[in-house]
């Protein structure tokens, strides 16, 4: 499957980050507006693809629609969703969430009572949703995931990526203009 809430995975990487901006996901029924988006390519330097596939990677190269999930500088969960045809290794991280739903969990998670500071960074939105790698992999159109439609437009913003190297002047990181909830704001 590559359509799913409206927007079609098999899309290039940038297409689909932008059309997640506004999109609901929800991981066991915790989740929220996905208000920042990055993306990334196999033909970018920064991607976890670039070098091409290797055990760690290899659900990048997978179907559109289906969960990466990667351990950022040994620390952190993150969350990325595959695009583009299987075999490529494209696809988009999901840097903020403005939570909506399950944020009694989303606190106990995270030890945090300020909703804004929930799921403000990819490490955080993984610790929120209570993504591990254990679901590296997995479809998005199947439980634990669920990704839901937009409930309305929104003005998106994109710049520059944030926390990485090379690549770093690409525009390739969209946002929800003036959300409170975004990692960091868009200048």
């Amino acid at each position: 499957m590559t359509q799913l809430a409206g927007i079609d995975f098999s899309a290039p990487s940038i297409d689909v980050a932008r059309a997640l901006i506004g999109a609901v996901l929800l991981v066991d029924g915790v989740g929220g507006r996905i208000v920042e988006t990055e993306a990334y390519d196999a033909e970018d330097e920064a991607s976890h693809t670039f070098g091409g596939l290797t055990p760690r990677n290899a659900s990048m190269f997978g179907p559109p629609a289906h969960a990466y999930v990667y351990r950022s500088y040994g620390i952190h969960w993150c969350l990325n969703l595959v695009c583009r045809e299987a075999g490529h290794g494209a696809g988009v991280l999901i840097r903020a969430i403005e939570p909506t739903a399950g944020l009694d969990t989303m606190r106990q998670r995270r030890g945090l009572e300020d909703p804004r500071l929930l799921c403000s960074g990819p490490g955080r939105v993984a610790q929120a949703l209570g993504v591990t790698r254990a679901l590296d992999g997995h479809s998005i159109a199947e439980p634990p995931f669920e990704l839901q439609t937009a409930p309305g437009p929104c003005e998106v913003q994109c710049g520059p990526r944030i926390g990485i190297s090379k690549a770093v002047e690409r525009p390739w990181r969209f946002g929800e203009a003036r959300s409170r909830y975004l990692s960091r704001p868009f200048r």
